[in-house]
């Protein structure tokens, strides 16, 4: 019996329905009633309390299972929405980190906000401030140091190491590298890291 070859759209549409779940489910999950709080790698408001390197095999598995670079960034997500003003939602803060997940996981735009939606919020409800003064021509970010508002995740590993008013830097010719819900994305380095990081122009300070 022959083999049927396998369609690449299907897989990916597959990987897209799980991730899409998996990432309604954390949203909707309180950081208490997840694996990684069970296992003590969290705490209540989702703050990480362990980190590499385990010098027990049992916390390397718990680690390497409950807290994988797709759980870090949903919980990062979490964090930045609770911490949103007034209990509003400031897509500016975490929007860099849903294009993450767009991009990296393969996870559309449209599921997203199908997940935010089932959250109760509205993407057209989501609030970004406007900044322009360091905005040059054709949307480009002007060169330079700026400080962050808002916690950050590494793009190569989604390691939540990157702290608000950490440092990042903006090299020449920074345009967007994407948009999602109609808010720019541009590529940054984090200076303490020297690793890449997605910003937005709300979340940069001189």
């Amino acid at each position: 019996m022959a083999i049927l070859p396998i369609n690449e759209g299907f897989l990916k549409s597959a990987g897209d329905l799980v991730y899409t779940f998996r990432f309604l489910t954390l949203l909707v999950t309180p950081f208490n009633k997840t694996k990684a709080f069970d296992k003590g790698i969290i705490d209540e408001k989702g703050k990480r309390l362990v980190k590499p390197p385990f010098s027990k095999i049992e916390d390397r598995e718990n680690y390497a299972s409950y807290y994988t670079p797709f759980i870090r960034l949903v919980f990062n997500v979490k964090k930045l929405m609770a911490k949103a003003p007034g209990g509003s939602s400031r897509l500016a803060s975490y929007a860099a980190a849903l294009y993450l997940i767009k991009e990296k996981f393969s996870v559309s735009e449209t599921k997203i906000e199908k997940s935010l939606l089932e959250c109760g919020l509205d993407s057209s409800d989501l609030l970004a401030e406007e900044s322009k003064w360091f905005m040059l021509e054709d949307e480009q970010l002007s060169p330079g140091v700026y400080s962050l508002k808002y916690e950050k995740v590494l793009n190569s590993t989604c390691d939540d190491i990157v702290n608000a008013k950490d440092k990042v830097r903006i090299s020449e010719d920074c345009f967007p590298i994407g948009d999602i819900f109609g808010l720019n994305i541009y590529e940054a380095i984090n200076i303490k890291t020297q690793q890449k990081v997605y910003i937005t122009a709300e979340e940069l300070l001189r």
